[in-house]
């Protein structure tokens, strides 16, 4: 929170990014066209410093709307008691909800929506920059360390789930095409990148809209293909009409993770026929094993819903055994609630929040059962692991199997100096919850 009576530093910018990693890309990108422009920078300091806030918000549930409002109003106080001088609102939350904000929180200087952000810099009063390049155009600041990054292949979302607000904020597919992707990460090679994560509102759609085609397998395939690149992870794919070339390139490049989030919501067909997600449980039990088959050893990270209205315990039952049935290496779970715009908006929310709550509950603590077990198989094998940061007693790193900030990491005990972003084998020893304590070789 700024401090009344501190040094402002007028080419000061603090960024605030909020949501998920495609907001944090926004902000990066952001944040290059402010650098560019002679402004000092700084991603979520510690302690504002600077003349100028900007929030990156996130509108998709309650609890994230909730979260980015609180943000702004602290903010906004600090706008009124001149401990910043300039505030600014982009994001999600301000495309879905402009003209609401705006007569909330008068004491944002300008609120932007999702896509048209970049337009502050002119607001500002700075001189445009020629950016006909691709590479000009996505060039970011990178906020994560320097070994990896989020690479977003593709804007909005073509599906009509009853309970998702998204396309009704982020608007229609709207893919990046394959060349800019490849000029983009060969930038971010020569910038000492190694991993990718791959993320899109539906990455199994992508190029749809450009390509008349599913294009995620040339995609994929064409980005291993780059000198540098050791991991490539996806992120969100969609069950229904999934592109099963996808999985042949999977198994032969070496360098992309065996690793696929694909979001399946529920089991049970009355509500996932409610939840309008076209598919049927056992087309979705015959995918996850198809997908296991064709990528040997693959790890699957899936989101389910509980509490979806007209929820009967017959139905949270049935998605019980489907997760003790599939037994998803990487699992998250979340309660409906209600969102402006969408067709579930409609239904009546029949489950109390209580009975929310104890779903939840007892579909975590069945994931909690299944990830240990799934854990204790790696006591006693090596596995290859990339270092994120070093903390007291620990190197902290991940397998191929981890998603950065979502995923269990591998605690790896001081014995030698490792590097930050460089891999190594290591030796699982014991585990502690999700996470793996090992041993470098």
């Amino acid at each position: 929170m700024p401090k009344k009576g501190k040094k402002i530093d007028p080419q000061a910018v603090d960024i605030i990014s909020l949501g998920c990693s495609k907001n944090l890309v926004d902000s990066e990108q952001l944040m290059r066209l402010f650098t560019a422009h002679g402004y000092s920078v700084a991603h979520e300091p510690k302690s504002s410093r600077g003349n100028i806030v900007v929030i990156n918000t996130c509108g998709f549930i309650d609890a994230a709307k909730e979260e980015s409002v609180n943000v702004i109003l602290e903010f906004a106080e600090a706008r009124k008691t001149g401990a910043i001088q300039q505030l600014y609102v982009m994001g999600c939350l301000s495309e879905r909800y402009l003209a609401e904000l705006q007569k909330l929180i008068p004491e944002v200087d300008k609120f932007y929506g999702k896509f048209n952000w970049r337009q502050l810099l002119d607001d500002l009063g700075n001189t445009p920059l020629n950016a006909p390049t691709a590479e000009w155009a996505n060039g970011r600041v990178l906020t994560t360390p320097h070994h990896y990054a989020y690479l977003k292949i593709s804007e909005g979302c073509d599906r009509t789930c009853s309970f998702c607000a998204i396309p009704k904020i982020t608007g229609k597919q709207k893919s990046r095409s394959i060349e800019s992707l490849e000029q983009e990460v060969k930038s971010l090679v020569k910038q000492g990148v190694k991993e990718f994560q791959l993320i899109a509102q539906d990455l199994t759609a992508y190029g749809t809209d450009l390509y008349k085609k599913q294009a995620i397998a040339e995609l994929v395939d064409r980005l291993s293909n780059i000198d540098g690149v050791k991991w490539i992870r996806l992120h969100y794919a969609y069950p229904k009409k999934f592109p099963m070339n996808l999985l042949k390139v999977m198994r032969e490049k070496k360098n992309v993770c065996k690793y696929l989030d694909i979001a399946l919501q529920h089991s049970s067909n009355s509500i996932l026929k409610r939840m309008r997600r076209n598919i049927t449980r056992q087309e979705t039990v015959d995918l996850v094993h198809k997908i296991r088959q064709e990528v040997p050893g693959i790890y699957l990270r899936t989101t389910l819903m509980v509490g979806f209205p007209d929820e009967m315990s017959v139905d949270h039952e049935d998605l019980l055994r489907f997760v003790e049935e599939m037994r998803f290496e990487r699992m998250g779970a979340f309660m409906y609630s209600r969102e402006e715009g969408t067709t579930a908006e409609h239904y009546i929310d029949t489950v109390s929040p209580e009975i929310k709550q104890q779903r939840l509950d007892e579909v975590m603590h069945l994931q909690a059962t299944i990830a240990e077990e799934i854990n204790a198989e790696k006591i006693g094998k090596i596995v290859k692991v990339i270092i994120d940061r070093a903390e007291d007693e620990f190197y902290i790193g991940r397998t191929e199997y981890d998603s950065p900030e979502v995923d269990p990491e591998v605690f790896v005990k001081k014995t030698r100096p490792l590097s930050t972003g460089a891999f190594y084998k290591v030796a699982i020893t014991e585990i502690q919850g999700y996470d793996l304590i090992g041993e470098v070789l």
